[in-house]
């Protein structure tokens, strides 16, 4: 079985694409994310489609409205299959926790696996200049990341550079989504923002979101594995 820990970004325009690609790495990968970018071009067949080709699926749309919006939209959204979904922690605590309680219902009354629902904390295109909130930007996202668990959420999506930070505010079991990933020997400009696989592991991350690394690469395929083979024993 491939390493769940890897999540492959679909960023890609076509259904096309998309089967291409998945049908490029086979079994070395079994988890991708699907983006609005994706989603709002060619809907929710493709959801379906990952799944029935047994693959797991991050639904990356990032929910952010009154609580019982979300809430509708987290229980619409369920039916598709996805295995993880997302929703902006900046909501509220209120929104947080009424977004989770109507998972769990609504699971129980369809009789199916409850979804993981984790929260964002803050984007990662976001820097400190930028940052306008009373709290410097590591320590609102811990913040956030407190309120997502006692809102009953099972993990947030950060930065790697904040994955120690908030393994140790918020203890083990619980999921720590790092995007900007990039593999070791790439071209990294910006250590504010982008780590690698071994980095982001060993500072406390369960799942590592990468995208053009694998998909742009001459064998998406040998990319992946080499991927893996980093992050194998951590």
């Amino acid at each position: 079985m491939a390493d769940e820990r890897l999540i492959v970004a679909l960023d890609v325009h076509t259904f096309d694409d998309v089967k291409k690609l998945v049908g490029e790495l086979r079994d070395s990968v079994s988890f991708y994310k699907v983006g609005m970018e994706l989603f709002y071009s060619v809907g929710a067949g493709v959801v379906e489609w990952l799944k029935s080709q047994d693959k797991k699926v991050f639904l990356d749309l990032k929910l952010h409205d009154i609580p019982n919006t979300v809430a509708g939209g987290l229980c619409s959204l369920m039916g598709l299959g996805a295995d993880i979904l997302n929703i902006h922690a900046s909501g509220g605590f209120t929104m947080m926790k009424t977004a989770a309680e109507a998972l769990h219902k609504e699971s129980e009354r369809l009789g199916v696996e409850r979804p993981k629902l984790i929260a964002i904390t803050v984007l990662t295109s976001i820097n400190q200049a930028e940052w306008c909130g009373a709290l410097k930007i590591s320590e609102q996202v811990v913040e956030f990341a407190r309120q997502a668990k006692a809102a009953g959420l099972d993990g947030v999506v950060a930065s790697p550079q904040e994955a120690r930070l908030i393994r140790e505010a918020c203890g083990e079991n619980f999921l720590i989504v790092t995007p900007g990933i990039r593999p070791a020997g790439a071209d990294i400009n910006d250590q504010q923002r982008i780590s690698t696989p071994t980095i982001a592991l060993r500072n406390g991350a369960t799942h590592l979101v990468i995208g053009r690394p694998i998909r742009a690469a001459k064998s998406p395929r040998e990319a992946a594995l080499k991927i893996l083979a980093e992050i194998d024993g951590l």
